[in-house]
């Protein structure tokens, strides 16, 4: 075994002994505000794993736009939202929140599909159609518009579903900071008649 090769090897497990360490630390600290940081280490990993496999781009994108703002977005939502207040979950505050998000998940459900039979459509029309390296004789802009047709055209699908994940993270994150007493509804209707 090599020096670089052993060397790949320890990169290797260190990133993914990040990545799994700060999954873990997501799924078990109770405190919201630990728990992002945790995301942001895992991101981290991601972004040394992608370095590794020469993918500088993808690293950059990952700690800069992941790490950096999505992660950030989390914490001011967690922060905005007030981790000490609580709310009463059988008090609708908008009552018709639920039937609507019913009917934008279904819609959702209907995009998704039709954005894969048309991807799929097109993929029959123009078969190996693929992103060709830029040559020297290429526009400035050439590496530009590749990277655009390979991220909206031939993986549109990841694209979207990354940020319905992005949108799912960030319900999920309101969802947890706020607690949920049994007695707020108790408090309330004391107060009103009162």
């Amino acid at each position: 075994m090599t020096d670089a090769t052993f060397l790949e090897y320890v990169v290797f497990f260190a990133a993914a002994l990040m990545i799994l360490g700060g999954a873990a630390g997501v799924i078990l600290f109770k405190n919201p505000v630990h728990a992002a940081l945790g995301l942001v280490l895992t991101l981290f990993g991601v972004a040394v794993q992608f370095v590794a496999q020469e993918a500088q781009f993808l690293a950059a994108v990952q700690v800069i736009v992941y790490a950096g703002a999505i992660v950030v977005l989390f914490l001011f939502v967690i922060m905005l939202l007030g981790v000490d207040e609580s709310m009463d979950l059988a008090i609708e505050p908008i009552p018709i929140q639920r039937p609507l998000a019913a009917v934008m998940g279904v819609g959702l459900v209907g995009l998704l599909g039709a954005a894969i039979v048309r991807a799929r459509d097109a993929l029959d029309i123009n078969p190996g159609t693929g992103i060709d390296v830029a040559g020297e004789g290429a526009g400035q802009d050439s590496n530009i518009r590749q990277l655009a047709s390979n991220l909206y055209g031939d993986h549109v699908f990841a694209f979207q579903l990354t940020s319905v994940l992005l949108i799912v993270a960030v319900v999920g994150t309101v969802v947890l900071t706020r607690k949920w007493p049994k007695d707020a509804a108790d408090t309330d209707s004391e107060s009103g008649s009162s």
